[in-house]
């Protein structure tokens, strides 16, 4: 197992900020990964478990303690049952399943990161989650210092939520399954509006499993969601906040206030979110509070293709992310009554 002392950080994100660990333990198989998990915990050090970095605002005095980065392999599929190593890159894995003509995670295609973090973000887009697919997930439990294996049930997934995002400190995840659809080369039933008209068909079709693929990928990079590293509007953590999910007397004041300030023929986009509550748009948010693409002057912006990513110009400090981030939740707030909340995970700093 690798170990770096007063190691950098930011080359492991995408946002690539943020200052240096104490002790940085790069680990290749599952047993790695335990060991050093147990360790930190039996010497009572912070532990900070980093995968593709791609979720991650580190603050720029870095991290007091052992940063772990989990960099094991593994892609077994067994008919249409998958399982992949947490250390595997996300984006690989799905082209492979594509190529091996299965359907069910297509439409997360292009989206950064390690498969170890899928589950705990209950990673979604374009019309699918990874939830809807995931059959267990494979974890070292801290609490008891035991490898569990936990179902989907279990998993407590909900939108961008799960078990493991509510217990931070509990579970490390070693392995996620899945459960894949062999449909003769097709995709799974396209659920997005957006790729749907993209492809020229109706909403819940079904069309060639590549043609999903290449189509989200076209559609992420438009929107400088596809890791590029010449492209500022890439140095992101994608998405920086969740669609706000409103419920009933919340979402009636919020269409008050759009009316107040847009003009009542405004309606601001709506989903139905189940138990009577309403899912709207963050980036329609934020767009129409005045933040608009390439929003900012300093080092971090607004990205030019899209409002919901704040990006590094390539000069930018953490400070300057969370000040930017920070503008845009009170600008938000101030003009709908909505506080938008941040997706990334913070590490020694908060909004």
């Amino acid at each position: 197992m690798q170990e770096l002392h007063d190691a950098p950080l930011a080359p492991l994100t995408t946002f690539r900020l943020g200052g240096p660990a104490t002790r940085l333990l790069t680990a290749t198989t599952d047993a790695e990964v335990i060991a050093a998990v147990r360790e930190a915990d039996a010497s009572g050090t912070p532990l900070l478990v980093v995968g593709g970095g791609s979720n991650l605002v580190i603050g720029d005095k870095g991290f007091d303690g052992t940063a772990l980065r989990i960099a094991t392999e593994g892609f077994a599929l067994s008919g249409t049952s998958l399982e992949l190593a947490a250390g595997e890159v996300w984006t690989d894995a799905v082209a492979r399943t594509v190529e091996a003509g299965l359907a069910g995670i297509e439409c997360l295609a292009g989206i950064p990161g390690s498969a170890g973090a899928t589950p705990i973000q209950n990673v979604g887009a374009y019309g699918q989650e990874v939830s809807s697919t995931i059959t267990e997930v494979v974890a070292y439990d801290r609490r008891t210092g035991e490898t569990v294996t936990l179902s989907n049930a279990e998993c407590s997934f909900s939108y961008r939520h799960s078990r493991f995002k509510a217990e931070p400190d509990r579970f490390v995840v070693l392995r996620v399954r899945f459960a894949l659809e062999d449909a003769d080369g097709l995709s799974a039933p396209l659920a997005y509006p957006e790729t749907a008209r993209a492809m020229g068909v109706g909403q819940g079709e079904r069309v060639a499993l590549t043609a999903a693929r290449e189509t989200v990928l076209k559609l992420r990079a438009g929107k400088g969601m596809v890791l590029d590293p010449e492209d500022h509007d890439t140095w992101s953590a994608g998405s920086f906040f969740t669609n706000p999910i409103l419920d009933g007397a919340a979402f009636e004041e919020f269409l008050a206030r759009v009316h107040e300030r847009l003009g009542p023929e405004v309606t601001p986009p709506a989903f139905p979110a189940g138990d009577g509550r309403t899912k709207t748009s963050a980036a329609w948010l934020i767009d129409r509070a005045g933040f608009t693409k390439g929003y900012g002057t300093g080092p971090a912006r607004i990205s030019t293709k899209h409002t919901l990513a704040l990006t590094n110009r390539g000069e930018a400090t953490t400070d300057d992310l969370l000040a930017l981030a920070r503008e845009v939740v009170a600008g938000v707030h101030a003009a709908f009554g909505v506080t938008l909340v941040n997706e990334p995970v913070t590490v020694g700093v908060s909004l």
